[in-house]
Formats: structure tokens, C-alpha cells, sequence
């Protein structure tokens, strides 16, 4: 069972199991104008996985402001932005640091550059990364996803990753009765499998 503690519009999502297996912390980051982040929270929370997603503050308005509304309003706007994306790096680069799994979500309408800052940031930290995003713009994120150990369409696909490598859980193939394994396709007795 999960909780869901509210922190300034944004969500964690918490364990309540109280057995002693790890709980793995996911860090969710990318674009902010859909519900792929409840998505993945739900799928995580349906399987029982030990998992706690964490993410940016996914409020546009309270990311912008609040350097000004905490240290006061600014004349020049460039301050009044670097401020506020110095208070929003103190969060990001504590959270990216604790994870051990960083799900980094790119959209065809918006240009997601934090996204792209996020998973590069992870990747100089050895973190383990997981992109999601549509198959049409996977030309412009093929060194994101070079960098990534799997790329992701849709959010069930990332749920299904996070049980399958926290619990060893695979799902029924995508593919149904398509689908043929391995040692079937290559042949039996083949010296590589």
C-alpha cells in the first residue's frame, strides 16, 4: 500500500509495507502537463512494489516564483530566473543523487531541456535511467537514450521494467502469441544463445 504525502503540489509516493525488503527511490523527471507521473505511481502501488517516487516540483508557476517570493522581487528578470532555478537545483541534484532510478519523460509538444539536464546529470552520476516517449521522436533523444538502459513508450512498459528488475516479475508478452522466445528464434543447441 502506498501513501501519498503532499509537498508543494508535488507527490511522493512511500512504501507502507513494513517488511525489511529495500525500498527503491525513483526520481521522475521531465514534462509536467500530463498525469504519467500518477500513472506510474498508481501501476507501482498496484503491483506492491517497495518503491518511492520522488520528482521536481511539478507546479510551472511555484518553480518560476519562488526565488521572488522567497527573497523578494527582482528588477532584472534574469536574476529573478536565476534564482529560482538555484533554489529548484538544490531539490533536483539531492533527489537525481539519492535515487537509484532516474525515469526521464520527454513529450512531442514541449521542449523538455531540464529533462535533457536531469538524464545527462544522472548519467555522470552512473545512475540507472529509464526513458519514456513516443517512438516519433526517438531520432532526436538517441544520445539521452544511448545513455539510458531502456527506452520506454508508454507507462506500463515502465512499470513493468520496475517490477521486473526490484522482483524478477515479468508480464504476459506485448506481443501475445507472437511473441517466441529466445532459444526458440535462435534454435536449440545453438552455442550462442
Amino acid at each position: 500500500m502506498l501513501r501519498s504525502i503532499a509537498t508543494s503540489s508535488t507527490r511522493r509516493f512511500a512504501s507502507t509495507n513494513a517488511s525489511a525488503e529495500k525500498v527503491w527511490q525513483v526520481y521522475l523527471s521531465g514534462e509536467i502537463h500530463s498525469d504519467w507521473r500518477e500513472v506510474i505511481a498508481k501501476g507501482v502501488e498496484s503491483k506492491q512494489l517497495p518503491v518511492q517516487c520522488v520528482s521536481p516540483n511539478t507546479s510551472h508557476e511555484d518553480s518560476d516564483d519562488c526565488g521572488a517570493i522567497i527573497l523578494g522581487m527582482e528588477e532584472k528578470r534574469t536574476n529573478w530566473d536565476k534564482i529560482g532555478a538555484g533554489m529548484n537545483n538544490i531539490r533536483t541534484k539531492n533527489l537525481i543523487e539519492e535515487s537509484d532510478i532516474v525515469v526521464v519523460r520527454f513529450g512531442e509538444k514541449y521542449r523538455q531541456w531540464n529533462a535533457a539536464f536531469d538524464a545527462g546529470y544522472a548519467a555522470a552520476l552512473g545512475k540507472s535511467i529509464i526513458t519514456l516517449h513516443p517512438p516519433s521522436i526517438s531520432h532526436m533523444l538517441k544520445e539521452v537514450n544511448a545513455n539510458a538502459s531502456v527506452v520506454c513508450e508508454d507507462t506500463e512498459q515502465v512499470v513493468d521494467t520496475l517490477a521486473y528488475v526490484i522482483r524478477g516479475e515479468l508480464p504476459k508478452p506485448r506481443d501475445g502469441d507472437g511473441f517466441i522466445p529466445i532459444a526458440d528464434r535462435l534454435g536449440a543447441g545453438n552455442p550462442n544463445p
